[in-house]
């Protein structure tokens, strides 16, 4: 039997969508070899007791694709230190999906880019704040650049369907860089996307430090067609604009703290001890953990149709901005 936790009322305000779960992030680990400011508080915070192991993940995953489940996203923690990791991208690719991608910080992503397009991964998100040594290293909280650099290096040539660049903005710290982080990105080919800090756990205690999404399209306004950001089908919450000089580039935009996205949402998150979480900024949720181990995919399928119809709707209930979003954990849920 699965436990279903007790709704907050924070985020009792709920009607069920009308759709099953489209979307759905998986976070293989909630362990990370980095801890970023707006995420983790230290490099000893602690980790879940029990993670699914393979087994279970195939289970997980049968289970999600009876619900309905087309794109599926790997998250952490970081999700390259499962031990499973190519194993879990072969299996999840066997699945013909219409999408399979992959969000990692890059720190063993040198090694491993070939292999995982060589399992069927398809697209790559990699989390870099700061090109600058000093800075990504403070904001990392011990992480180093060049490392990095050598992972998004290798997964250019790894020949991926695209590869993108997610970069959090906090005020005083890495703002200085917006631009240098959209024109690094564009010379090679990346996409880059710009985050607001959101309230979500560590984040909660940076909101003096936010810069909105409307800032940084006034300091990319030279840069940018004008006009109104708008969504990709099928591609989460975040808005484009694209270059003035080559239609070919463009911008992501994140608002997740001035201009929430949850109408619409078709996201569910399923944390790497099991739990099906249909909301980024609440811990509500049931676990499915006891199913996948049991190798029972329709129950896990049934756990799925029950979780969704505790997700919030999207109109009186505002995403990062409500006060149960600063207990839930980046790292935990899977951002």
């Amino acid at each position: 039997m699965y436990a279903l936790k007790v709704l907050q009322p924070e985020t009792a305000r709920r009607a069920a969508p009308a759709t099953p779960p489209r979307s759905v992030r998986l976070s293989l680990t909630d362990r990370c070899d980095l801890a970023c400011i707006y995420c983790r508080p230290h490099k000893d915070a602690g980790y879940v007791d029990e993670r699914l192991d393979f087994e279970a993940w195939t289970t997980m995953v049968d289970g999600l694709v009876q619900a309905g489940v087309r794109r599926v996203r790997l998250t952490g923690g970081e999700p390259l230190l499962h031990r499973d990791i190519l194993r879990v991208v072969a299996y999840l690719a066997a699945q013909r999906l219409d999408d399979l991608a992959i969000t990692t910080n890059a720190t063993r992503l040198e090694k491993l880019a070939k292999p995982l397009r060589d399992a069927g991964l398809r697209r790559v998100n990699v989390s870099l704040d700061s090109l600058d040594t000093a800075r990504f290293k403070r904001m990392t909280r011990g992480g180093r650049l060049d490392v990095v650099m050598r992972g998004i290096d290798a997964a250019l040539g790894a020949g991926f369907d695209e590869v993108k660049l997610n970069a959090v903005i906090v005020k005083g710290e890495n703002d200085v860089e917006i631009e240098a982080l959209v024109r690094w990105s564009w010379e090679r080919g990346i996409v880059p996307r710009l985050l607001e800090v959101m309230a979500v756990g560590e984040g909660a205690n940076l909101q003096d430090r936010v810069i909105t999404t409307t800032e940084m399209r006034t300091r990319l306004d030279h840069l940018l067609v004008p006009g109104d950001p708008a969504r990709e089908r099928d591609r989460g919450p975040a808005r484009y604009l694209v270059a003035r000089e080559d239609a070919s580039r463009k911008v992501g935009f994140i608002s997740g703290t001035s201009d929430t996205y949850c109408k619409g949402c078709d996201r569910l998150r399923v944390a790497s001890d099991g739990m099906l979480r249909p909301c980024l900024a609440t811990n509500d949720g049931l676990s499915a953990a006891d199913l996948a181990r049991g190798g029972d995919a329709a129950a896990v399928a049934n756990a799925v149709a029950e979780a969704w119809t505790m997700k919030p709707d999207g109109e009186s209930f505002k995403g990062c901005t409500e006060t149960s979003a600063a207990g839930v954990s980046m790292r935990g849920i899977g951002g």
